[in-house]
């Protein structure tokens, strides 16, 4: 019997995705369910705008988003320096699926997460990313050889299904086909892994009722 799926969209620049991946670990052990873990690259510009454009309201704004992720790291012993730029995540996160795709995801992924929030790591160099994946035994050449070869167009095409399925910022977690997104949703995502029957009733009944 196959065990129930989470997919976890996630982006190595995002605070909140660094801060959610103890919890979101746990829960393998804690429910027996299976985690797929995908990249969700983001597009800074887009949706924040450019920095041109930022108002001072919306300064505020990001400085107290970062006051708050640091509060959550600083509970589980986490190191959050603030970002030194704008970053693109792409070689990060194709090493994501390189480093699946050989067997050490769980190594590269939080020596990734530790090292770029500790202004020990830049993401979107393709020598440095290449050096992490030497570090816990993969092969930097094999790596480069990917990121020349197929690695965007892979990369491309799961952003473009996370997006058809509404993904919109990280972390998402994807569980029967319903989105939750951020770290203050693994508590009703663990309700719907608990009751899984019981909710999709629920739902059904509602739907029923509009209708």
């Amino acid at each position: 019997m196959e065990k129930p799926r989470v997919r976890i969209y996630t982006d190595y620049k995002s605070p909140y995705a660094f801060v959610a991946n103890k919890r979101l670990f746990e829960l393998e052990g804690r429910f027996d369910v299976e985690l797929e873990w995908l990249p969700y690259t983001l597009r800074i510009a887009e949706f924040m705008g450019t920095v041109e454009e930022r108002t001072p309201h919306f300064w505020r704004k990001v400085r107290y988003a970062y006051m708050d992720a640091r509060r959550f790291a600083n509970a589980q012993g986490l190191t959050m320096k603030g970002p030194r730029r704008i970053y693109d995540a792409f070689y990060s996160s194709v090493g994501m699926l390189f480093a699946q795709r050989h067997g050490f995801f769980r190594p590269y992924h939080d020596t990734v997460f530790r090292r770029f929030w500790s202004h020990d790591l830049e993401i979107d160099d393709l020598a440095a990313i290449s050096g992490v994946i030497a570090s816990v035994g993969g092969s930097a050449g094999e790596f480069q050889a990917y990121v020349k070869g197929p690695a965007r167009v892979e990369h491309d095409r799961i952003i473009d299904e996370a997006e058809t399925l509404g993904v919109f910022g990280v972390p998402t977690m994807v569980f029967n086909g319903e989105l939750f997104w951020g770290g203050d949703r693994i508590d009703m995502l663990i309700e719907r892994i608990q009751n899984p029957e019981g909710i999709a009733a629920a739902l059904g009944s509602r739907h029923r009722q509009q209708g």
